[in-house]
């Protein structure tokens, strides 16, 4: 007789979040992934994190540690539970498959053909869960000629044009994972939420490729703009943006910190003008070329005169667009973040209180909370099996 799996219901603390009664089973690691299922978790979703033994989620092993968890780790993947399955053995895929017969979503991000290798990728699935939604987070994606080829954020940025130099500024490494979190994460979960409320619609599942290196090219409407306009010289939206003009840079102070201003708007540049007694500038907006140069070097010699918070105290009530650029320990402080309340403290029973940032959305529907800390290896795994009445064999070769 046919084993029938049947999923328990969510708590009552849970049902009141937009995604209870979800269930996304997580095999991803590192960022792209794991933050994708972290925000769904904190819409409600039940993640389970299915890990390899031993070693499992490689961001457990990411420096700094709290006291014995990695800071990365216990960032994105609160909220989910982890269950460690050894995938090439025959009990584990079992356990597998019977979590796919309750599971809605599967998130993998293995290259291309890992888990057709392991006769668990989105036709094997389909065949014992016919509605299932599977996506696949993959550098490239799943075919063409770069498919096969490993990456990381820095080269699905260089390969989308992302890092393309003006003028003044040679590429850069950037400080964001733009590839991964633009291109994975956010795409991933966008994907994720469409097919969701499609199966509500059809009662059909989906295979969702994700590529990072297409999902960056896909954000970077206003670069493409530029393709054609070169030609014809008429790139200025791109080349405003991209530092080349003085009422679109960065400034250094006198103290070695730094202003950041973005007067695109000329109301905004009159203003900043009119509050450096620099009224002649104002039909100046926006500068190009040889007369750019000049009201920037200019104002980096004039930025330089004073320390970062006295320009700030003299531009105190002026709307134009001038912001300090501050550390992520400066941002932590500063009056909005503490508003919006998107630094969250909680209790981790191993890591005593831990800070992380909030779910970025505010919504009328629900609250945000922190209802289960991030999971220790294979935590959940007898209780995960034991929800699905499977006796535990040695599936984890712990």
């Amino acid at each position: 007789m046919e084993k029938v799996f049947i999923r328990k219901k969510p708590s009552l603390a849970m049902q009141d979040k937009p995604l209870s009664g979800i269930r996304v089973l997580d095999l991803t690691w590192l960022l792209p992934g794991p933050l994708c299922t972290l925000h769904l978790a904190d819409m409600g979703a039940d993640v389970i994190k299915v890990e390899a033994p031993l070693r499992g989620d490689y961001a457990r092993l990411s420096p700094p540690f709290q006291k014995n968890n990695s800071s990365l780790f216990l960032a994105i993947n609160r909220n989910k539970r982890s269950i460690t399955l050894d995938l090439k053995s025959e009990s584990g895929k079992e356990a597998f498959q019977a979590l796919c017969c309750t599971s809605d979503v599967i998130v993998e991000g293995f290259r291309p053909g890992t888990m057709k290798k392991l006769g668990l990728d989105y036709a094997s699935v389909k065949a014992i869960k016919p509605d299932i939604i599977y996506c696949s987070i993959t550098g490239f994606g799943q075919d063409g000629p770069y498919a096969e080829m490993a990456g990381h954020d820095l080269n699905f940025c260089a390969y989308s044009g992302l890092l393309q130099p003006n003028e003044d500024v040679k590429p850069a490494v950037l400080p964001f994972q733009v590839a991964d979190i633009v291109g994975g994460t956010q795409t991933a979960a966008m994907g994720i939420l469409a097919a969701i409320i499609q199966k509500l619609r059809t009662g059909e599942g989906q295979y969702l490729d994700v590529s990072m290196m297409d999902g960056v090219m896909s954000h970077q409407a206003i670069n493409l703009t530029q393709v054609k306009s070169e030609q014809q010289n008429q790139a200025f939206v791109v080349d405003l943006l991209s530092g080349n003009h003085p009422c679109y840079a960065i400034y250094e102070t006198a103290d070695g910190k730094y202003l950041a201003l973005a007067a695109i708007e000329l109301k905004f540049w009159q203003r900043f003008c009119e509050c450096i007694n620099r009224d002649e500038w104002i039909n100046q907006h926006p500068a190009s070329g040889k007369k750019a140069k000049e009201i920037t070097d200019e104002l980096k010699l004039l930025f330089l005169s004073k320390s970062q918070e006295e320009w700030l105290l003299q531009f105190e009530g002026i709307d134009c667009c001038l912001s300090p650029v501050l550390t992520m320990n400066g941002a932590l402080e500063i009056p909005q973040i503490k508003a919006r309340k998107m630094v969250c403290e909680h209790s981790h029973p191993i890591e005593g209180q831990v800070i992380q940032f909030s779910f970025p959305i505010k919504s009328s529907a629900f609250e945000f909370e922190v209802y289960r800390p991030a999971p220790q290896l294979g935590e959940h795994t007898a209780e995960i099996l034991n929800e699905l009445n499977i006796e535990n064999p040695k599936l984890t070769n712990q």
